[in-house]
């Protein structure tokens, strides 16, 4: 049975609802599509089932955050314009708002002793935390895979890319969706045009010296060039937040993933403490608000085109050949990230969160509050913190 007229759900409605998932969802995008699927379908009764996961799978294939934009979709699709903008901040501006609040308990100019201690903790279970998450998803993406030799060679492609050339990831993930494209343009005849949401690459010059446009191009790369889930935005950020603009630490980099693993709503949203270190309250609003502009874009401008990119053959090989890449990209991250670890008793929370990440299967949000709590408890024993 289709779904109501645009405009039969109250804006006011939708306002709510949106936002108390945006404050509620803790648990990244599994989470986040399992309370709007029992909130529109199951409880309200606004879309069907096979609409639903039309919208789930349409999401998959566009670049950027699937759960962000199947939230603004839904709004959309039950408010229209309107809703899909209202709806779209009500799930995202609470877990912005959040980051910015805590980065500036953790990166301000002297934090507490508790506070580094909790940082450093829950930054030495993030390595185990990429690893975690590059299996659940490296899982059904293979099985999904029509080969998996080049499944397996993008991954690696993705993984290296992440270890060794973070900043040049994004050439990466684009080379090889591009690869697969051109592998599967033979065997189809399929001519839908997806190039009116591809992203093509932007411009190689930025500004200089880490300044306002430099923030801007490392949160459009999060926001637009971010394939294969949330935690690939690791990856695309942290050559250029530590390394290449120094606008973190290794350490602090650790604490502002592991900030963005705690808190609720969008993952994504941990490019806001990155810009709050590069340009305190102003940088982390331009952050956020660049990285989630596309998925507006994305929804606003082509969600009436939804259908034809879920079955577009041209925007699933696109995919797979870019999400593998950006699998392999986020277990490669976990090079870098343990390797920015400084202190013995770090390893010792490191692999312990291992085991209970990918032995014992616990959550990330326990996990990461359970590491965090071991460092305050060092710390504040007057253990050694780094910074």
């Amino acid at each position: 049975m289709p779904g109501p007229a645009a405009d039969a759900v109250p804006l006011r409605t939708i306002g709510l609802h949106w936002t108390r998932i945006g404050v509620t969802g803790f648990g990244g995008p599994p989470t986040h599509i399992a309370l709007l699927r029992r909130l529109v379908v199951d409880q309200r009764h606004w879309i069907d089932h096979r609409e639903f996961e039309d919208a789930v799978a349409a999401c998959n294939l566009l670049p950027g955050p699937a759960s962000t934009q199947l939230a603004i979709f839904l709004a959309r699709r039950l408010g229209g314009p309107r809703g899909a903008v209202l709806g779209g901040l009500g799930f995202i501006v609470p877990a912005v708002v959040l980051i910015i609040a805590l980065s500036a308990v953790f990166f301000g100019e002297t934090p507490p002793t508790w506070v580094r201690g909790a940082g450093d903790g829950a930054g030495a279970a993030v390595a185990a935390v990429a690893v975690r998450a590059g299996i659940d998803l490296a899982r059904p993406s293979l099985e999904r895979a029509s080969s998996r030799e080049r499944w397996l060679a993008y991954a690696i492609l993705g993984a290296a890319a992440a270890a060794l050339v973070a900043p040049y990831l994004v050439l990466v993930l684009l080379a090889c969706g591009l690869v697969e494209l051109g592998v599967a343009a033979a065997a189809t005849t399929d001519r839908t045009h997806v190039h009116s949401w591809l992203p093509i690459a932007a411009p190689a010059v930025v500004a200089a010296g880490g300044g306002l446009g430099a923030l801007a191009w490392v949160a459009l790369k999060v926001g637009a060039l971010s394939y294969g889930g949330g935690f690939v935005i690791i990856p695309l950020m942290q050559g250029d937040a530590v390394h290449t603009y120094h606008w973190m630490s290794s350490a602090q980099f650790l604490d502002a993933v592991a900030l963005g693993q705690v808190t609720p709503g969008p993952v994504i949203a941990t490019v806001a403490a990155v810009g709050f270190a590069a340009h305190r309250v102003v940088g982390a609003v331009l952050a956020a608000a660049v990285a989630f502009a596309p998925s507006f874009a994305f929804v606003l401008l082509g969600g009436g085109q939804f259908e034809r990119i879920r079955t577009s053959a041209r925007a699933q090989a696109f995919l797979a050949g870019a999400g593998p890449a950006a699998i392999g990209a986020i277990l490669g991250a976990a090079i870098p990230l343990a390797a920015a670890l400084r202190e013995t008793w770090q390893f010792g929370v490191l692999a312990v969160a291992a085991a209970a990440l990918l032995i014992a299967r616990r959550g990330i949000v326990v996990t990461l509050l359970g590491a965090g709590i071991v460092g305050v408890v060092i710390a504040l024993a007057g253990g050694s913190v780094p910074r």
